[in-house]
């Protein structure tokens, strides 16, 4: 009866461990989407991601879009662009990799729901080798910076 005592108690030690190591392997914190006008073809969402091991994001999914893809932007002569990243983005070992405005984000394509300030954005991020992790991205307004223009003299 010992060795089944015994046994027992070290199958309850386990089990926390065997919680821990089911937790997902990448910490996705400050979700959000930019609010978009009514009728946009596309929209912005970003989150910080922090891997416990190298790894990848490798795509994004949301019922709240037609797609959603992992995109770049880039300046360009002056002129704004964006493409998709077909390999993701890395994310190295305890690094928080913010994706963001101006830089790597997530492109709503053909959104579903209008895109308004409080609304929310289901998202469900997939990485190479960690299992998926599934937020919940609130819609907020932004406010865009003032731009300033030369008045000549008027």
């Amino acid at each position: 009866m010992k060795p089944f005592l015994a046994a027992f108690v070290l199958a309850a030690l386990a089990i926390p461990s065997l919680a821990a190591a089911k937790s997902p392997a990448v910490q996705v914190t400050d979700a959000w989407c930019r609010a978009a006008p009514k009728g946009a073809l596309a929209g912005g969402c970003y989150v910080t991601l922090t891997a416990g091991a190298d790894d990848r994001l490798v795509a994004v999914e949301t019922p709240a879009a037609g797609r959603a893809e992992i995109h770049t932007m880039s300046m360009d002569g002056g002129v704004m662009r964006m493409r998709k990243l077909a390999d993701g983005v890395a994310l190295p070992a305890g690094r928080p990799v913010a994706l963001k405005p101006g830089a790597e984000h997530l492109m709503l394509i053909g959104p579903k729901i209008a895109l308004t300030s409080g609304a929310k954005v289901a998202l469900t991020l997939r990485f190479k080798s960690a299992p998926p992790v599934t937020v919940t991205a609130p819609v907020k307004a932004v406010q865009m910076p003032a731009m300033s223009m030369p008045m000549g003299g008027h």
